[in-house]
């Protein structure tokens, strides 16, 4: 088995991830989507959030060894973040979605350098609009983003293309097609419906519509 696989199976054995293919649910953008993804639940099984937060750091350490400092995007990316950062002994820092509105008003909380290499860890990429929003605040901080490291991704085509534009590498513990395929091989989806699921990460806006 995989990695990927080895990680999308985990994610299934939580719950992290529910396939709902013929009773699809509504994201908050309106979308219709036949997969719900909530990473949290990860961290509340002690074994399987050891193994995720390990993977976590193997990709780090291999991928992107180059890296100063440790992000978390605000909230569900703060604690892989400082999970991560505390078993590879590295400064760690987090990122609310805008600036605190009371204190000293920061938007990047932790201590943080002009000119040091920032990963930053995410727990879910969908779009990459939200992601990367995170990575222009660092930016803008004068911090130098190598890349991006999230536990899951669907693999959308706009993703990609809006990382490639940022200039943004990123790596995904797991992902969309290596969880339908484990799906498939369990026996937890049908052919059928193996389709629909494919269907819908080709073109999520007008999928079930």
């Amino acid at each position: 088995m995989t990695n990927e696989k080895a990680v999308a199976e985990k994610l299934l054995q939580v719950a992290a991830v529910k396939l709902s293919p013929d009773a699809p649910f509504t994201w908050a953008s309106g979308w219709k989507s036949p997969i719900y993804c909530d990473n949290r639940k990860v961290l509340s099984f002690p074994y399987v959030r050891d193994f995720v937060k390990s993977e976590m750091c193997n990709v780090i350490f291999e991928g992107f060894p180059e890296a100063d400092v440790l992000a978390g995007v605000a909230t569900a990316g703060i604690p892989w973040g400082a999970m991560a950062a505390d078993q590879l002994k590295m400064p760690y820092v987090y990122v609310r979605p805008k600036p605190k509105e009371h204190g000293l008003g920061n938007q990047i909380e932790g201590a943080l350098e002009p000119g040091q290499k920032v990963l930053v860890i995410e727990d879910l990429i969908s779009t990459g609009k939200s992601s990367l929003q995170v990575v222009e605040v660092l930016r803008a901080a004068g911090a130098e983003v190598v890349g991006m490291v999230s536990i899951f991704t669907y693999g959308f085509p706009q993703a990609d293309e809006a990382f490639a534009a940022a200039g943004v590498p990123y790596r995904s513990l797991t992902n969309y097609s290596s969880l339908i395929g484990l799906a498939v091989e369990k026996g937890q989806v049908s052919a059928e419906q193996e389709a629909l699921l494919l269907e819908w990460r080709n073109d999520p806006a007008v999928w079930g519509k």
